[in-house]
């Protein structure tokens, strides 16, 4: 850490804060979601009544809205563009819950540089990523977007992704903040069903759930997201006990500390707080900087100052981290983004290192009688399933800016890699995961009988996962049990590849094939990975970052429980 440099950046803090009025010092602590009119927004901006702005990916808009900011608003205080940049921005990663299964922390780093540097180059210079909640339930569909079930990994690949996206120095144009989420207990969602309430105690927040949030906050992570979920009827945007007595207390954090979307509104629904006036009131009080989208603190802290039920120096606490990040990125120096920049989006290395973390993630789960890697004497595949060609579908959840044109499907890489050495017969059966029509299933089975191996690729649409995407029953979807079964019947080794957001109770199907391969939404390079890894041309190496249950009557179920009294045996 630079101290001359800091000392600089509090002394301009300091001078800019003396100068602000209360407006404009609540104005910092407001993030609005970009919307269609410019004018609108740029009024708002001109007041100095907008601290940072959400989802506008417009390199031009981007920049014509900072010029309000610099210029025509009495400050001049740049903004704050932001935006969910989870797995990839335009060349899509694995998803995070695959990136974990590589237990390679340069994936998880390497993933979220390329992130940050094409992110960045639409003028992008924070994301509300890694989601570092440790999550042992495969039914919250949010899973997806995490490191797994394991404390220690999550921890590692957290700070990886932190490193990768904040790169070397926070004030060089191609680097972004990380925002570390939720804080905290996020995972521990009650019946894995989203936005839920926990039930964790104190101990086991320590054990389980802090220890990744204390490691990116001491290797330098920006800002902090609080969470949804209340925690034994607290919610964590009112929550003074981790906000200011671990956050800032024990691990000294010293940046901006954001809501989730309008988690501040959203502690009315809790019955935490009986209005906008008091939910307001119990964020700031708690070690809120921020709000995103609910505009409470725009329209009830003036009142509340007055009243005294917030301090002034709470608003100047909150507004000082504010402009402490925004210093930090460099933005009152350099506030625009080279329009031209956007040349750097899908860069060839971006595209070989998005393949090369699909290699790394994919698990090899079964491969009897050395069914993989496909030798010579295979003359021809058939290649089969919803997953074959589901150019959106495998690139998973959390994808607003992907472009599934640009994505290479299985059966696309698989024709560039055999060429005309191997005949491939394509016939899907199912047009996507939910498909139940079983005349389908029937032709693919009939197809895949003239073929000497087949390859199934089966799993779930990118919908099933993430946020608000929970499941009770972790099957495969549709017909494709069926299909898998009617597959095998033709006595032709079958290789399934599952392409999901979760682990899925495939036991069955495991048994019916010859080799399984599970990949997590492996993102715009899957196809050539997958290729590579089913003809030998790279090894398997992911390891399962979660427990997989047989069946779902079984979860929770976490290879690091607690040893109980009475263990099982194994006769």
């Amino acid at each position: 850490q630079d101290t001359k440099n800091d000392a600089v950046i509090e002394q301009k803090i300091e001078t800019l804060l003396s100068s602000m009025t209360l407006e404009e010092k609540i104005g910092q602590m407001n993030q609005i979601s970009s919307y269609g009119n410019i004018e609108d927004m740029s009024g708002l901006i001109k007041k100095g009544e907008v601290g940072s702005i959400l989802n506008e990916v417009d390199p031009v808009r981007v920049n014509a809205l900072q010029r309000v900011a610099m210029e025509e608003s009495r400050l001049g205080i740049p903004l704050l563009m932001a935006r969910d940049v989870i797995h990839g921005f335009k060349t899509i990663f694995p998803i995070p819950l695959g990136q974990a299964a590589s237990f390679n922390p340069q994936v998880a780093k390497d993933g979220a540089r390329v992130a940050a540097v094409e992110a960045s180059a639409v003028g992008i210079r924070w994301t509300f990523a890694p989601m570092i909640d440790v999550a042992r339930d495969p039914r919250w569909g949010r899973m997806a977007e995490g490191c797994g079930e394991d404390t220690y990994l999550t921890s590692v690949m957290g700070v990886a992704m932190v490193e990768g996206f904040q790169g070397d120095s926070l004030n060089s144009p191609t680097s972004i903040a990380a925002c570390p989420k939720h804080f905290v207990g996020y995972g521990a969602a009650e019946g894995g069903r989203d936005y839920n309430s926990t039930f964790i105690p104190e101990r086991r927040l320590r054990d389980v759930y802090l220890p990744p949030f204390e490691a990116v906050a001491k290797a330098g992570a920006a800002t902090f997201m609080t969470s949804f979920n209340d925690n034994d009827g607290a919610p964590s945007t009112g929550n003074t006990f981790i906000l200011k007595d671990v956050l800032r207390g024990e691990w000294g954090f010293d940046g901006i500390v954001v809501s989730d979307w309008a988690s501040v509104a959203e502690m009315m629904a809790h019955g935490f707080a009986a209005d906008s006036k008091e939910a307001a009131m119990k964020a700031v009080n708690a070690g809120v900087d921020m709000e995103m989208v609910s505009y409470t603190f725009v329209k009830e802290l003036p009142e509340l100052i007055k009243e005294g039920k917030v301090k002034k120096s709470a608003i100047d606490d909150a507004v000082r981290n504010i402009l402490r990040i925004k210093f930090r990125l460099g933005l009152f120096d350099n506030p625009y983004v080279d329009e031209k920049r956007i040349e750097e989006l899908y860069a060839p290395s971006h595209l070989e290192a998005a393949k090369q973390a699909a290699v790394e993630s994919a698990i090899l789960l079964k491969n009897e009688k050395e069914t993989l890697p496909l030798q010579s004497s295979v003359k021809a595949v058939a290649v089969v399933g919803p997953m074959a060609n589901a150019p959106y579908d495998q690139l998973g959840t959390w994808v607003f800016d992907g472009d599934k044109t640009k994505t290479v499907t299985p059966l696309k890489a698989i024709k560039e890699l055999v060429g005309d050495k191997v005949q491939v017969i394509y016939e899907p059966g199912l047009t996507y995961s939910r498909d139940k029509n079983m005349a389908g299933v029937a032709k693919a089975a009939a197809a895949a009988a003239r073929a000497d191996v087949i390859l199934a690729f089966v799993g779930e649409e990118a919908i099933l996962s993430g946020e608000a995407h929970c499941l009770a029953d972790l099957n495969l979807q549709g017909a494709q049990s069926e299909l898998i079964a009617a597959l095998a019947k033709t006595g032709k080794p079958v290789v399934t590849v599952v392409m999901a957001g979760r682990p899925l109770t495939i036991g069955k199907e495991v048994e019916l094939s010859s080799a399984v391969l599970y990949s997590f939404h492996p993102g715009t390079m899957g196809g050539p990975a997958l290729a590579d890894l089913l003809w030998g041309k790279a090894v398997p190496s992911g390891k399962t970052p979660v427990t997989f249950p047989k069946m779902v009557g079984q979860i929770p179920v976490y290879y690091a429980h607690n040893s109980s009294g009475r263990p099982a045996t194994r006769n």
